[in-house]
């Protein structure tokens, strides 16, 4: 696609954050099974059911746009997903407090990336005038940074990194 518009570059960021998200919601369920602390697994799955909307959500602004979600791959996600199967399931992490808190920081760094792009979309729909898109990817953001500050919490004020140090 050509870009010469903000709408171009818009349309093409729909494009990615959906594929960003279908690439991570299998890996933080695999995350969420592989979690030994119960508020942590709690907390991963309920990221999974909130990128499931996500991904449910920008399929219907693709759709009403004229796009197909899935034109786009995107690589920087790629990348964070590999990065998180070999940081937080691998073999070779044997014991799993340690799991839990490598956990944390792979599911948040994906989680980072849908922020800035959710928090993009948002302010290129304003900008470009599409009130509905733009509460929607609001709504996605509000509820991608609650996520975020959730497993800050657990890292902070669980027992998670705590169990890891000993």
């Amino acid at each position: 696609m050509a870009m010469s518009s903000l709408k171009d570059i818009y349309l093409d960021q729909l494009q990615d954050i959906w594929s960003a998200n279908t690439q991570c919601l299998p890996v933080v369920t695999e995350l969420g099974r592989a979690a030994q602390d119960e508020n942590l697994s709690e907390a991963l799955i309920a990221g999974a059911n909130g990128i499931a909307n996500g991904i449910a959500q920008i399929e219907k602004l693709c759709n009403d746009h004229g796009i197909k979600p899935n034109a786009e791959h995107c690589k920087g996600m790629a990348g964070l997903v590999k990065e998180a199967r070999a940081h937080g399931l691998s073999d070779e992490i044997t014991d799993s407090d340690v799991r839990d808190a490598a956990i944390i920081p792979q599911y948040q760094r994906m989680v980072h990336y849908a922020l800035a792009g959710y928090g993009t979309l948002t302010a290129f729909a304003n900008r470009l005038g599409l009130d509905g898109d733009a509460a929607i990817l609001e709504k996605c953001l509000d509820q991608t940074y609650d996520g975020d500050r959730r497993m800050t919490e657990i890292a902070t004020k669980g027992g998670v990194n705590i169990d890891a140090a000993s």
